[in-house]
């Protein structure tokens, strides 16, 4: 799996969110590392797997950057998040292409606790978002445009094997995103924020990404 590209500012709260990204998020996930997701005779399974759960955890409507923008009280993260709820909304709808494509979501035992659990995830996300901590809901949705960059290229290698197109992401530029994050990481408050927002971010996904892991052992099993 290619490394997904990292913020070209380094410094403060902008270098802390990138270590974060690449030391805890989809890439440094085990599963998603060792090849099982997207190649050996049970990819399609494992990539039907991931799609499904994806869109289960990100692909409903209000999402995770809709309820930020409802809470957001940082005036220079507005054009921000703006773009950023602009380009995760084709997210979305890429989402909704491959599960369609994918078909049906494997069965197997444990399956409504699964979905229990992911829906769980979503429940605290969607939390993370409304949080009045000012800089929290930033710090979630930054690193889940960065670490999102990682969960893109897993779809698209789904969408290939689909002969589906994949659509043109449009995420925030890094650069502009960097820079946004050393502008308003300038308070101490909001950049332990920022810092928690992303943790947590990143510990849903690293969540998702254990649980995925574990219904693909089961499969092998």
């Amino acid at each position: 799996m290619a490394e997904a590209k990292r913020l070209e500012h380094s410094g403060g709260i902008a270098e802390i969110v990138d270590n974060l990204v690449a030391g805890e998020g989809t890439g440094s996930s085990d599963y998603v590392g060792s090849g099982h997701l997207v190649s050996g005779p049970g990819s399609r399974a494992n990539l039907a797997d991931a799609s499904h759960y994806l869109c289960l955890l990100h692909g409903n409507y209000p999402g995770m950057i809709d309820v930020a923008m409802t809470s957001n009280r940082i005036d220079a993260a507005h054009d921000w998040l703006s773009e950023a709820n602009e380009s995760f909304s084709h997210e979305r709808e890429f989402l909704a292409h491959l599960v369609a494509g994918v078909g049906a979501m494997p069965s197997m035992s444990g399956q409504a606790q699964s979905e229990v659990a992911v829906l769980g995830q979503r429940h605290a996300l969607e939390m993370l978002a409304r949080s009045e901590r000012r800089g929290c809901a930033l710090g979630a949705v930054v690193a889940l445009t960065l670490d999102w960059r990682t969960v893109r290229a897993i779809l698209d290698i789904a969408a290939e094997r689909l002969d589906i197109a994949p659509m043109r992401s449009n995420l925030p530029n890094l650069q502009e995103t960097a820079t946004l994050l050393m502008a308003v990481g300038r308070e101490e408050s909001i950049e332990r924020a920022i810092d928690f927002g992303a943790r947590q971010l990143l510990a849903q996904h690293r969540g998702l990404w254990q649980l995925l892991g574990a219904r693909e052992a089961a499969r092998r099993a």
